[in-house]
């Protein structure tokens, strides 16, 4: 498949599905992509107490009172983490919100959206990032490095998708969020459904 801002573009085109959960706590993330079709992603810093801990995301936290709504607290979070100002005008649309599935921490629903940006400058991120990748749209429509593991947890195992490349291992809520955006490009499927690349 031939990627183009215009693909991406339809891809989001329609509204992103309601999450009602009035109790559960938002956050927002954002998706970025280059001319080049390159994904952002921030590996996040080790920290006692942090869920996610070491775990490669992308920009985002949690929706503030006063922020105005998840696009806001996600242009804000992505600038306070990253250094990077985002704009309305480079906002392709959102994608569907996923709720956490708890793990011994709060619940909440977060909302991704996809930005497009001239090009990706030099990030400043602060200490709540340990370092920033990037991974290609079309390496991982084609299943490079995709597989899956099994992660036993309150001893039950769980097999779950994992897609490896040069930065580390893509998996978990970030998986699903890409799975969301590779599944309106090329209608394969998400989490254990999509294909692997063969050789």
């Amino acid at each position: 498949m031939q990627l183009t801002v215009d693909r991406l573009r339809n891809a989001v085109s329609a509204p992103p599905r309601t999450h009602d959960a009035p109790q559960v706590r938002r956050a927002a993330v954002t998706m970025i992509v280059d001319p080049q079709f390159n994904v952002l992603l921030m590996q996040r810093a080790e920290r006692e107490g942090d869920p996610w801990s070491g775990h490669l995301s992308f920009p985002g936290g949690h929706v503030e009172d006063d922020d105005g709504g998840d696009l806001a607290a996600a242009i804000r979070e992505t600038h306070e983490e990253i250094g990077l100002v985002l704009t309305h005008s480079q906002l392709l649309g959102a994608l569907d919100p996923i709720q956490t599935r708890g793990r011994g921490v709060p619940r909440r629903v977060i909302a991704p959206f996809l930005f497009v940006v001239p090009q990706l400058p030099t990030v400043r991120p602060n200490d709540e990032v340990a370092a920033v990748h990037t991974i290609g749209l079309s390496p991982l429509l084609y299943g490079s490095g995709r597989s899956h593991f099994t992660l036993t947890h309150a001893d039950q195992p769980w097999r779950l998708p994992q897609v490896h490349f040069s930065g580390g291992k893509l998996w978990g809520l970030t998986l699903q969020i890409v799975d969301d955006l590779l599944n309106r490009l090329d209608g394969r499927g998400t989490g254990l459904e999509r294909p692997v690349e063969t050789p």
